[in-house]
């Protein structure tokens, strides 16, 4: 398994508050993702690196993010999708 990278509290704070604070929308699918049985497991909300992401499968190297309209064509999001792809990520983007 990689390494996460390093937990700020900071970033432990912000990704606790947002498994707590999730839309209607990360609900959903999060109730699906967990109970699917798709024989691997995902995490929600995860710190990886300076990074929250909405979810993380880590045996198979995939996040799926859940963008509002504040993401639309957004470069911080170009950014660091390129940098979780540089770390062997796949990301997903709906």
């Amino acid at each position: 398994m990689r390494a996460r990278g390093p937990r700020t509290s900071v970033s432990t704070d912000v990704a606790r508050r947002l498994r707590r604070d999730m839309t209607p929308e990360e609900r959903l699918l999060w109730s699906r993702l967990r109970s699917a049985g798709l024989g691997v497991s995902f995490r929600r909300q995860e710190v990886i690196g300076p990074y929250v992401v909405d979810f993380v499968c880590y045996p198979a190297q995939l996040i799926v993010e859940l963008d509002g309209s504040q993401h639309a064509g957004s470069e911080s999001d170009q950014v660091r999708d390129a940098k979780l792809i540089a770390d062997g990520f796949t990301v997903l983007r709906f």
